[in-house]
């Protein structure tokens, strides 16, 4: 496995997918849902963390989501399975990035 040198904040990665922040906090919010070592707690004060994405991560989420999309069936079913908040469902059900 390569040195991690980077890490990227779950609010950029957002960003740079142009995806819903809420939708990947959800998906990373399980650490099972990525391969191990690419979601990383970054402590930033006393009892205060954030999550971010390494490379093979953030490439990996990114092919998760593209999978995900190739219809409206598997957009549904992978939303039935990541994501426990209804109004993020709801938000994202027909949100089709750019």
């Amino acid at each position: 496995m390569a040195t991690v040198r980077f890490v990227f904040t779950i609010d950029y990665v957002a960003e740079i997918l142009d995806e819903d922040v809420d939708l990947l906090r959800e998906i990373i919010s399980n650490d099972d849902n990525l391969t191990y070592g690419n979601i990383i707690s970054v402590v930033t004060g006393d009892d205060e963390s954030t999550s971010a994405l390494t490379d093979d991560g953030v490439d990996e989420l990114r092919q998760m989501l593209s999978d995900a999309r190739r219809s409206a069936e598997t957009w549904q079913e992978f939303l039935d399975c990541f994501v426990l908040d209804e109004k993020i469902v709801e938000r994202v059900k027909t949100y089709s990035p750019r």
